[in-house]
């Protein structure tokens, strides 16, 4: 039986509860082609680390306000994703985003004071259950293969996460970010269409960061992802194009909205 829904879940999830051998002992997992969890989201939390692959698909941003997280754009809209149907299926192949594949598992801490994370999973999902089919989820009482290999994918998520946070603090640190701005000229309209309600690297700023400062982020690998940021923000205009396509289109803002 599921718990109440919990407040501040992570985006996708409704639930959490703490996977265990005396509730789950006879559960299993399924795989899936299919992510309806992820059809109504226009932006998903990346990595930095998934940067290089992530950016040659979507436009990578940063989120607004406090503690800014990079972000794979895909949709411009609330509730819009160009690449998922309504069924959830991916309609290309395209780069998953590590956040989408670890649905409906993650690593949480089971009470507030806890220094310990506990794999959890949401129980209001049809991929895990006591089913006949699917890949067991404990061998007697010990964690599967499946289950390991579930609890190591997400512990190279928390990993990656933290060097996304070391990331992002940098670019902090050296004040780069700046609000978002993409205007994007159509066809048959005089005025374009202004997309906002982001972050990006200010460009400008890159170029008077301190020489000592850049061979440090060249050699710890930090400028090509920046690079890679930047690069995928004309994939924006490609995202609008597919809206517009699907009948999706966002309407057009005046260029001093």
């Amino acid at each position: 039986m599921a718990s109440a829904p919990q407040a501040n879940l992570p985006v996708f999830y409704q639930d959490l509860m703490p996977l265990n051998s005396r509730d789950h002992a006879g559960w299993k997992s399924r795989t899936t082609d299919k992510a309806p969890w992820l059809a109504g989201f226009h932006a998903v939390p990346l990595t930095v680390e998934e940067f290089p692959a992530a950016s040659r698909h979507f436009p990578i941003i940063f989120s607004t306000g406090e503690n800014p997280v990079p972000l794979a754009l895909m949709g411009l809209n609330e509730g819009v994703n160009v690449f998922v149907d309504g069924d959830g299926k991916i309609t290309e192949n395209v780069y998953l985003p590590a956040y989408v594949r670890r649905y409906p598992f993650l690593l949480a801490k089971l009470t507030p004071d806890s220094e310990e994370l506990s794999l959890c999973f949401d129980p209001t999902t049809d991929l895990v259950g006591d089913f006949e089919d699917g890949s067991p989820l404990f061998d007697d009482d010990q964690a599967s293969d499946t289950t390991k290999a579930l609890l190591g994918f997400c512990e190279q998520f928390e990993q990656a996460g933290m060097k996304t946070q070391a990331f992002v603090q940098e670019l902090e640190k050296h004040k780069l970010l700046m609000d978002g701005e993409v205007a994007i000229q159509q066809d048959g309209v005089e005025q374009p269409f202004i997309y906002r309600g982001f972050q990006m690297v200010d460009q400008a700023k890159l170029q008077e960061v301190r020489g000592d400062v850049l061979r440090g982020w060249n050699q710890s690998g930090l400028l090509p992802l920046l690079y890679a940021h930047l690069f995928s923000l004309e994939l924006i205009r490609e995202l609008f194009g597919r809206q517009a396509q699907a009948g999706k289109g966002p309407v057009a803002q005046p260029a001093n909205a």
